[in-house]
């Protein structure tokens, strides 16, 4: 087990019980520190840390599977389970997928939540919080000037996950994750296209840096200003995006069109010929 493994776990108190065992696991899924998919270190590692003996693990770690907290493959480890993508369930994100209008609402529901978050974060946000923040900065102003597009996509869902765990509220921040799943997944909208609109990345990364300085002024009105005008603009660039994609649609049918009526045209003059 690596360093950064041996410090998210400790020693649970002298009864050692399951009980506390459950507990420890389940307050560092809740808090956002193990997220889905991730796996628990070995079983030998796992009791050494916590200082339980294995058949207390064994039953923690059962009772955390029962509660559908974590998924144990035989052979092949125990992972935290993917809690988050149910916070929208599979019915409902078809349903949403399937009419335009959803994205519209998507955006103005993250328009406020992301205003708040980013007020409480400038509120809360602690010293080990604005470091990551910059570090993810950094990240995106990387990925920009080398023009990785995919390093840059990443590197801003990474930078409102931070943003919502910096805000210290475990309701917006599983809430927020929630949200950022569904938009990773494509279910509202083509992000890369948006990324590709003229001038769209220079602007969404000056947005992010803005969200960035004013969290780390501990300025709450600005946070919460620069985070509202990014999902203001994100909503413009996706309604443009939208309109760009339906406009090339119809060209290429009218290309389709105009390219079929000329063989005809073609073919039909060639039987006049024939026939004079």
């Amino acid at each position: 087990m690596n360093e950064s493994e041996e410090t998210l776990f400790s020693g649970v108190s002298h009864s050692r019980t399951a009980d506390e065992v459950v507990q420890q696991i389940e307050l560092l899924i809740l808090d956002g520190v193990l997220r889905d998919g991730d796996r628990l270190p070995g079983e030998r590692e796992l009791s050494q840390s916590l200082e339980v003996s294995r058949p207390i693990l064994r039953d923690a770690l059962k009772e955390l599977e029962s509660r559908g907290l974590l998924l144990s493959h035989h052979g092949g480890g125990t992972f935290v389970a993917d809690i988050i993508g149910q916070v929208f369930s599979k019915p409902v994100t078809d349903l949403i997928s399937r009419h335009a209008r959803a994205t519209r609402d998507y955006l103005e529901y993250r328009r406020e939540l992301e205003g708040l978050t980013a007020e409480l974060a400038a509120q809360r946000a602690t010293e080990t919080d604005k470091a990551l923040l910059t570090r993810i900065i950094e990240d995106m102003r990387r990925a920009h000037v080398d023009q990785e597009p995919e390093d840059e996509l990443a590197a801003d869902v990474e930078f409102h996950n931070a943003v919502g765990e910096a805000a210290h509220n475990i309701i917006l921040l599983h809430t927020m994750r929630a949200c950022y799943r569904l938009l990773s997944e494509g279910i509202f909208f083509n992000r890369k296209a948006v990324f590709s609109l003229p001038n769209a990345r220079e602007r969404l990364l000056e947005q992010h840096v803005a969200i960035h300085d004013a969290i780390l002024d501990g300025d709450p009105e600005a946070a919460k200003a620069a985070a509202q005008a990014h999902i203001d603009f994100v909503m413009r660039a996706a309604d443009e995006s939208a309109r760009a994609g339906e406009w090339g649609r119809v060209a290429k049918l009218r290309l389709i069109r105009r390219d079929g009526g000329r063989g005809n045209r073609t073919a039909g003059n060639s039987k006049t010929e024939t026939k004079a």
